[in-house]
């Protein structure tokens, strides 16, 4: 049998510049990871995590990635230290395993609240998460909600910072609320509470808080506008022991508020707080589904809407090279 040889080359599939998407989920954000592959119309490549007796943890993805664009969905929450050593292993797999470009997107990223030295001696938590997620391997992130923007800053890869108030303000508009105003609960979170109003066409009051430990209590102690007669909406980042929305709540009923909402990005609600909430002078709290996994079961007075689909529409604006802000009705104010 004599050797023929080849005429050319051979002909190879097309493969876009930037490789096939591959979207693959960790084990913090499982639901959730699944309706974003719902909505772009792709399979979870299968992968694995295994805690083994002693607490280490073990991660392994099941298919081929190499030179491919992939998407690593994984929160950091609660079990916050568990979940971002498992986010910094996804990390490394990919890349060990040639992955051509990696993004990772985590809906909730609890250290964005360690942002600043305010006390001596102390770290800056979310500076030394940054590092740690870039030297692991990720080429940029996608994030929603920041407790600062600046945060961004602490990264030297890209990060796409995604807005839940967009997504919250359409479901709240649904219900045509009357005489609606929003509500910030301190100073911190103005501009927030400001691009909230603007969104929906209504007014915007402030109020002034102080935190005097790290009990993770705080006490609301002035009010700048408005609230006689009014709906409120109380509008915020995230809520953890629902202390902050509880106490402007109340101070707004003092103030002659009627029905009192609120709406926060991330629900990082302790044992204990559905309680808490649905015996509060809330009438409903809204939250987004970026942390799927609560200690109690929600409140009967507590709404979830999905940002799933938002972050659906990142993903593939990220893998199209096309801009993220036109996901969004106007320029941000931050």
């Amino acid at each position: 049998m004599s050797y023929r040889p080849s005429s050319g080359p051979r002909p190879q599939p097309f493969q876009p510049p930037q490789g096939e998407l591959a979207l693959l989920s960790g084990s913090a954000n499982p639901v959730f990871a699944r309706k974003i592959a719902d909505d772009l119309g792709v399979s979870l490549t299968p992968c694995e995590t295994h805690v083994f007796s002693e607490g280490n943890v073990f991660v392994r993805v099941l298919e081929n990635v190499r030179g491919r664009d992939c998407y690593l969905i994984q929160g950091i929450h609660h079990p916050v230290n568990d979940n971002l050593v498992e986010l910094l292993f996804w990390l490394d797999a990919l890349k060990r395993a040639s992955a051509q470009h990696v993004t990772a997107v985590i809906p909730f990223f609890s250290y964005a609240k360690g942002d600043k030295k305010d006390e001596p001696r102390v770290s800056i938590r979310a500076r030394v998460c940054a590092d740690a997620i870039e030297a692991a391997g990720a080429d940029r992130c996608l994030m929603m909600d920041l407790h600062t923007p600046q945060i961004q800053g602490f990264f030297q890869i890209p990060v796409d910072h995604l807005y839940a108030r967009y997504v919250l303000s359409d479901h709240i508009r649904q219900l045509n609320i009357p005489d609606l105003v929003v509500c910030s609960p301190d100073v911190g979170f103005a501009k927030g509470a400001a691009a909230y109003a603007k969104y929906l066409g209504v007014p915007v009051v402030i109020g002034n808080k102080t935190r005097r430990d790290h009990s993770e209590s705080a006490e609301v102690l002035e009010l700048i506008g408005e609230v006689a007669d009014r709906n409120v909406l109380i509008v915020d980042d995230f809520t953890i022991s629902g202390g902050t929305l509880i106490s402007m709540a109340n101070l707004l009923q003092k103030r002659g508020a009627k029905d009192i909402y609120a709406a926060v990005s991330h629900g990082a609600l302790a044992k204990g707080v559905a309680a808490k909430i649905t015996s509060s002078r809330i009438k409903r709290l809204f939250i987004t589904d970026s942390i799927e996994l609560q200690p109690d079961e929600l409140s009967e007075n507590t709404t979830v809407v999905s940002v799933a689909p938002l972050f659906a529409q990142a993903i593939q604006s990220i893998h199209d090279r096309t801009s993220i802000s036109m996901l969004f009705p106007d320029p941000p104010v931050d």
